[in-house]
């Protein structure tokens, strides 16, 4: 693990978008390391007040990450899931980071492969850069302004969401949340489904990104740091998340930082 102290020395004065998602990037990646390495030294698992789950994983990856993000970024507030469970939700208006350290804690519980980490910068009520780390997969899914890559063992690779195929839709639910798509959300309604994926965490948003599947529809409760570096990835990448009451662009900076339903489509 890199000694946090890098991330000051790199970010001594605010940097450019770039150089902020290269420390998104950083700190997802670093973290998905350090939750690998506790998943292999056993970990302790409890339930919050809402039900959710929680590891001893999720709050050693948030500590880094917010230390990492501090010390870089002094100026820009941090929401994060375990603190704002914890009753710490600092005042956020133009611009603020959102991460979630370990998202899908129950596939992670499980001993599944589809968790993630999420870090993303919001401004103005949109996400304009994201890092998506896959830990277990070897992967990290990042990007801004039109231009969306993932990182893996084989390198660096450009991808981009991809338009309906002929044959039809690859949809992703929720492998715990059971989430259907009774009908299909607006422009879409006329494609087929050709194969159904269930999987957890935002895993399912990259799948979107690199083309390998075409739409996520979620109508359970998610919050903003669930959606917001995944929302910046997939954008990038040429998709969109749109809410499913009005299809309008999913936003930030909501009452208690909570979603309403949406889809996450490709191009």
């Amino acid at each position: 693990m890199p000694d946090r102290d890098v991330y000051h020395a790199r970010m001594k004065t605010r940097y450019s978008d770039e150089a902020l998602l290269q420390l998104a990037v950083q700190l997802a990646t670093d973290a998905g390391t350090l939750i690998l390495g506790l998943r292999a030294r056993g970990f302790s698992v409890t339930a919050k007040a809402d039900r959710s789950l929680v590891t001893d994983a999720d709050n050693a990856a948030e500590v880094f990450i917010l230390d990492g993000l501090r010390r870089a970024d002094p100026q820009v507030p941090v929401i994060a899931e375990e603190e704002s469970a914890a009753g710490i939700s600092p005042d956020a208006e133009h611009e603020f980071w959102l991460v979630d350290p370990l998202d899908g804690t129950r596939d992670f519980a499980a001993g599944l492969d589809d968790f993630a980490v999420n870090v993303g910068l919001v401004r103005h009520g949109r996400p304009v850069l994201g890092a998506v780390g896959v830990p277990a997969r070897g992967a990290v899914y990042f990007g801004m302004a039109g231009q969306a890559f993932r990182r893996d063992l084989h390198g660096e690779t450009r991808i981009e969401a991809r338009s309906p195929p002929p044959e039809g839709l690859t949809l992703l639910v929720s492998r715990f949340h059971g989430d259907t798509m009774p009908a299909l959300p607006p422009g879409l309604e006329s494609h087929a489904i050709a194969h159904v994926t269930r999987m957890g965490s935002a895993a399912k948003f990259c799948r979107v990104a690199e083309g390998s599947g075409d739409l996520y529809p979620r109508r359970g409760r998610t919050m903003e740091w669930d959606t917001a570096a995944p929302q910046a990835v997939v954008e990038a990448a040429g998709g969109a998340l749109r809410r499913l009451d009005d299809d309008t662009v999913l936003t930030y900076g909501k009452p208690g930082w909570e979603n309403p339903g949406f889809y996450c489509r490709g191009k």
